[in-house]
């Protein structure tokens, strides 16, 4: 079976962010650094050698968000996770809208508000924010109403 997963780049916050989103959404974290892989990507500086190569959060459900870190001094251009793409969690479910709200709750803390979670004109519950790293996240889950019609 294929997948389809985000795959965030950090700087260098990917354990913390991705350690932060497990505190949240649950599920476990598993993570690669730069210095696990030895000489397989040539000479790795040693402030380079703690950060994320390869990670994942694999929630519960077998949901998977990925993320890595940056090293610039290994030839990588960081590019900012915002760039036009956002970390999209649907439901069809309207179960599912308490938990969505609790997640909106704790992720968006200490980030930047763009539309808050609530009923939205098409009936569904929506709301979108750019956490604390700078990753845009955006929640939608259907309401009774919305699966009604």
């Amino acid at each position: 079976m294929a997948t389809l997963n985000p795959y965030i780049s950090f700087k260098s916050e990917a354990a913390e962010a991705l350690e932060f989103y497990r505190s949240v959404l649950g599920g476990t974290v598993e993570t690669m650094t730069f210095d696990s892989m030895g000489d397989a990507m040539g000479p790795v500086p040693p402030e380079a050698k703690g950060l994320v190569m390869h990670g994942s959060l694999t929630l519960d459900d077998g949901l998977v968000l990925m993320a890595a870190d940056t090293p610039p001094d290994m030839g990588m251009e960081y590019i900012a996770p915002t760039a036009g793409v956002t970390v999209a969690m649907t439901s069809a479910d309207p179960a599912d809208q308490p938990r969505f709200a609790d997640y909106f709750a704790k992720l968006s803390e200490g980030g930047t508000p763009a539309m808050p979670f609530e009923q939205a004109p098409w009936g569904d519950y929506f709301g979108q924010f750019e956490d604390k790293f700078g990753v845009t996240w955006m929640f939608d889950v259907a309401s009774p109403a919305s699966t009604a019609s």
